[in-house]
C-alpha cells in the first residue's frame, strides 16, 4: 500500500522548488514595474522605459565586472573614484590634442583607447597589490579610492575639467546616439552583459573565478592559479569601469572630485540584490542585469511620484543592500 504521507514528504510543492535566488531578483523587478504603472501613467511610456534602461547601462556595465570580483571573493570600493580619474585623464588628453592635430575624429579615438588603457591598469593594479602585496581586497581598494579621486581634484585643480565643445560635438552620439532606436549605452550595456555570462558561466576562466571565491584553499590545492584569477577579475573590473567611462564623457563632458561619487555602493547593491553571494563563490550576470535595474528604478520611481525626497535615494539602496543579504542568508539556511 502506497504512504501518501511519505510521498508528500519527498515531493515538495512546486513553490519551494522553484530557485528564488534566480527567480527573486526577476519577480522584484516585475513588481516595480507593476507599481510604477499604477502610481504614474507615464511610468510604463516607451520614452521613459528606454531612459531607464539608458541610465542603467552606467551602473550595470560596471556591475557586470563587479560580478567577478566578488564571486571570486573580492571587493572592489574605488571603481567611482577609478572612473572621476579616468574621466580626468581623457578630458585632459583630448583637450591637449587639439594643439598637435586638427583631426576630431582622432583625438575622440585617442582618448577612449587612453581612457580603456587607464581602467585596465588601474584594475589590475588593484589586483597585483592584493594578491602579491598579501592585503585585503577591502583595504587595498579603499586607498586606491583616495588615490584616484584625490588626483583628479588635483588635475582639476579643485574645479572642473571641461571637454572641448567642438571634440564632445564628435563624441556626443556615444551617449546620444542610437541604434535602430536603441540608445548606444543600452547597446553597450546589452553586448557586455552577454560577454560577461558567456565568460562566467561557459569557461574554464569563469568556473575558476566562483571556485576561488568559494574556497581559495581547494582551488590552490586543484592547480588553479589563485593569484592570476584574482588579477584578471580586478582588471575586468577596470575595463567595465573604462567603458562605463567612455560613455559617461560625453554625457556631461566634464569631470570633476564629484564625479562617480557612490558609484561603487550602485554597483555592489546591483550584484548583491541580483543574487550574487558577497562571501563570494556564486556569481549571477542576469541577477546582476535586474538588479541595476531595480535601483534605476526605484529612483525613477521616487522622482515621478514624489512618495520620499530624492535626497534619500542613496538611504533606499542601503536599506536594499542590507535586506538583500538576509534575504540569501536566509535561503541558504534553508537549503
Amino acid at each position: 500500500m502506497t504512504d501518501t504521507s511519505a510521498n508528500s514528504g519527498a515531493n515538495p510543492g512546486l513553490f519551494s522548488r522553484l530557485d528564488w535566488k534566480t527567480l527573486g531578483p526577476l519577480a522584484a523587478l516585475l513588481l516595480l514595474l507593476v507599481i510604477g504603472g499604477l502610481l504614474n501613467e507615464n511610468f510604463l511610456s516607451s520614452g521613459n522605459l528606454l531612459n531607464i534602461l539608458t541610465r542603467s547601462a552606467f551602473i550595470g556595465i560596471i556591475a557586470i565586472g563587479a560580478t567577478f570580483v566578488i564571486s571570486a571573493g573580492g571587493i572592489d570600493l574605488s571603481v567611482g573614484s577609478m572612473a572621476a580619474f579616468t574621466a580626468g585623464v581623457m578630458i585632459m588628453l583630448m583637450n591637449w590634442m587639439l594643439g598637435v592635430t586638427d583631426m576630431i575624429w582622432l583625438i575622440v579615438i585617442t582618448g577612449v583607447v587612453a581612457g580603456a588603457l587607464i581602467g585596465s591598469a588601474a584594475g589590475w593594479l588593484n589586483g597585483i597589490l592584493i594578491t602579491r602585496g598579501g592585503i585585503e581586497a577591502f583595504i587595498v581598494t579603499l586607498g586606491t579610492m583616495g588615490i584616484y579621486r584625490s588626483l583628479v581634484t588635483y588635475l582639476a585643480d579643485g574645479g572642473t575639467l571641461s571637454l572641448d565643445r567642438d571634440v564632445r560635438a564628435l563624441y556626443r552620439p556615444v551617449y546620444y546616439g542610437d541604434v535602430f532606436g536603441l540608445a548606444v549605452p543600452v547597446i553597450l550595456f546589452a553586448l557586455t552583459a552577454l560577454a560577461g555570462w558567456v565568460i562566467l558561466n561557459n569557461t574554464a576562466f569563469g568556473r575558476h573565478v566562483q571556485s576561488v571565491g568559494a574556497s581559495e584553499d581547494v582551488a590552490r590545492y586543484s592547480a588553479i592559479n589563485t593569484d592570476r584569477i584574482k588579477v584578471y577579475a580586478f582588471m575586468i573590473q577596470g575595463a567595465c569601469v573604462a567603458l562605463a567611462t567612455i560613455v559617461y564623457v560625453p554625457r556631461l563632458g566634464s569631470a570633476s572630485a564629484t564625479t562617480g561619487v557612490l558609484w561603487e555602493l550602485e554597483a555592489i547593491a546591483a550584484v548583491i540584490i541580483g543574487g550574487t553571494l558577497l562571501k563570494g563563490g556564486y556569481g549571477r550576470i542576469g541577477g546582476t542585469i535586474a538588479g541595476a535595474l531595480i535601483l534605476t528604478l526605484i529612483g525613477n520611481i521616487l522622482n515621478l511620484t514624489d512618495l520620499i525626497s530624492n535626497y534619500l535615494n542613496g538611504a533606499v539602496q542601503g536599506v536594499i543592500i542590507i535586506a538583500a543579504v538576509f534575504l540569501q542568508r536566509g535561503l541558504a539556511r534553508k537549503s
